[in-house]
């Protein structure tokens, strides 16, 4: 059985490194003032930031599924099934809506499997690699969908964020909570376990924020996930938005705290999630992997 992979954009996987990975990446829509661009075609990151510190009008959307669809149509020409990885459903209707068309479209019933394991940005991606790894060890699509998820919960990501001003924009935070917590030079902790982006702690220093995500992991890696490091089976990966210099340091902290975890990316945090949350971001995640 010859099965194709194909993720979006919010997987942090380029469209250059989806080539070399075989594997195809559905660009997610921004608007910018009204007018949609393209992650990674017709947008590039430093133009994102640039129009998103401009106070420009910056919102994702969902991809238009006649737009999927083409792309799942094209990859069924030369293969049996398509494993498609979306990002959470807790995050976006995308996966949902996609969902339905692959299961009432004719052409796509019992051919493409839309998985809904509650992934994005560094979580995703080890996703889209361990379905990867489970095609080249033979694994059927119903093998590799039954895989992936059984195990969407074993993972978390934990994000400092930078400023307060596109959680307020976003309608996370009141004005006023905004503008005390800005007076304070709060920073806040966020986290994602599975489906929603939440509060996690309020910090007011970056070192702060780096001991308190990195103690996050230590309490997950004790409790939830000690049989998997055990087994060596737990990944490590981290994700900024416009934080190359302050993401290595971070890296190498954490390479001290968790010696014997493999680490495995180091990725710039997808644009779905970077427009609530602004630059200067730094997160880590973890993940069980195949």
């Amino acid at each position: 059985m010859k099965i194709a992979i194909i993720t979006d954009s919010n997987s942090g996987i380029t469209q250059s490194l989806a080539k070399e990975l075989g594997i195809s990446v559905v660009p997610m829509p921004v608007l910018i003032d009204g007018e949609q661009y393209y992650e990674d075609l017709t947008l590039s990151q430093e133009e994102f930031y640039e129009k998103l510190k401009g106070d420009a009008n910056v919102s994702t959307s969902q991809p238009n599924p006649l737009d999927v669809g083409e792309i799942w149509a094209e990859a069924l020409k030369t293969n049996d099934a398509v494993i498609y990885i979306p990002m959470s459903s807790g995050l976006s209707e995308t996966c949902h809506t996609l969902t339905h068309y692959a299961e009432t479209e004719e052409q796509f019933k019992g051919k493409v499997f839309v998985i809904d394991n509650q992934r994005i940005s560094i979580t995703q991606r080890q996703s889209v690699m361990d379905a990867l790894n489970m095609v080249k060890d033979g694994k059927t699509a119903e093998e590799i969908c039954k895989y992936l998820n059984e195990t969407k919960k074993q993972s978390s990501i934990y994000i400092m964020v930078g400023t307060l001003k596109y959680l307020k924009k976003g309608g996370r935070l009141t004005p006023a909570v905004a503008a005390i917590g800005t007076l304070l030079k709060i920073k806040p902790v966020l986290q994602i376990q599975g489906e929603k982006l939440d509060q996690f702690a309020k910090v007011r220093k970056i070192s702060d924020a780096k001991t308190t995500m990195i103690n996050a992991i230590k309490h997950d890696f004790e409790t939830r996930f000690k049989d998997l490091v055990a087994a060596g089976k737990m990944t490590l990966a981290f994700a900024h938005t416009q934080s190359t210099e302050e993401i290595e340091a971070f890296k190498e902290e954490v390479k001290a705290a968790f010696p014997n975890v493999e680490i495995t990316y180091v990725d710039p945090l997808s644009l779905s999630v970077s427009c609530h949350i602004g630059p200067g971001a730094i997160a880590i995640g973890c993940a069980v992997r195949y």
